[in-house]
């Protein structure tokens, strides 16, 4: 059986702790977190878990009495003028909270700069105990599959450097399941699933952040997806759907998209 996570996109409006009662509430052994609020998701409410170490001993205790772990942490983007001394404080959270991973977003133009800055975070990120998974996005200059794995293989670490597969940003940036699964299975360190229409929309910013689909709702082989990842990844249940907000609780989204995640794959 898979372990299931439940991402912090699913229940946009949660603090963390709020965020470890839904997922254990969905049945889901970890979770994957914000280690702060983004002006860009306009639903998930103020916190400070960084810089206040009250409120992140809190989430802990909250994490160890339900039983989840943190098996992601957001947000870590990567850009041309990154100052990655900045991002101490965050890997430090990361680190007291159990973190297995970082998602890392790169954004940066410059090929040899890219590399470099990855590299480098890598190694920052190793000091603090941290694996790193990068996570490709069409809309980010690590827009594919194979942009991901080439990128992770210049830094050369399988296993504690890779990459984070979201089935959605698989299929809209035109890669297969086929390619996933000829990939390094020591490369592919965490999968995101949610379903989606085999015709892009518009606005694929939006679809990502707060528009998928339950899983059997959609287009995509969701099945085939699971079953081309590797024995023993973790799989996170990355469904926003805030058009569903004013009509369900947290719990009952959490719930329904978790369920509806095991009907296709369990």
């Amino acid at each position: 059986m898979r372990r299931l996570s439940l991402d912090h996109l699913t229940v946009t409006d949660t603090t963390p702790v709020q965020l470890a009662r839904a997922a254990r509430g969905a049945g889901c052994a970890g979770m994957c977190l914000f280690l702060h609020p983004m002006d860009v998701l306009s639903l998930m409410p103020q916190f400070d878990i960084v810089g206040d170490r009250a409120a992140r001993a809190e989430v802990k205790a909250a994490m160890d009495d339900l039983g989840v772990t943190l098996d992601l942490a957001y947000p870590f983007s990567l850009g041309g003028r990154t100052d990655l001394a900045a991002f101490a404080p965050a890997m430090e959270c990361a680190a007291q909270l159990g973190a297995g991973l970082l998602n890392v977003l790169v954004y940066d133009r410059d090929a040899a700069r890219r590399a470099d800055t990855f590299g480098r975070f890598c190694d920052m990120a190793a000091q603090f105990g941290h694996r790193v998974a990068v996570e490709f996005y069409p809309q980010s200059l690590v827009p594919s599959l194979a942009s991901a794995l080439d990128l992770v293989g210049q830094v050369d670490r399988p296993g504690a450097v890779g990459i984070n597969v979201d089935l959605l940003h698989l299929m809209r940036s035109g890669g297969t399941i086929a390619e996933l699964a000829a990939a390094p299975t020591d490369c592919v360190l965490y999968a995101q699933v949610a379903d989606g229409p085999l015709l892009p929309p518009h606005d694929l910013d939006s679809e990502a952040a707060s528009e998928r689909m339950l899983c059997g709702e959609g287009a995509f082989d969701v099945a085939g997806f699971v079953r081309a990842l590797p024995q023993g990844c973790s799989i996170s249940v990355e469904i926003p759907r805030d058009h569903a907000v004013g009509e369900l609780g947290r719990d009952e989204r959490a719930r329904l998209a978790v369920e509806s995640v095991w009907r296709m794959v369990g």
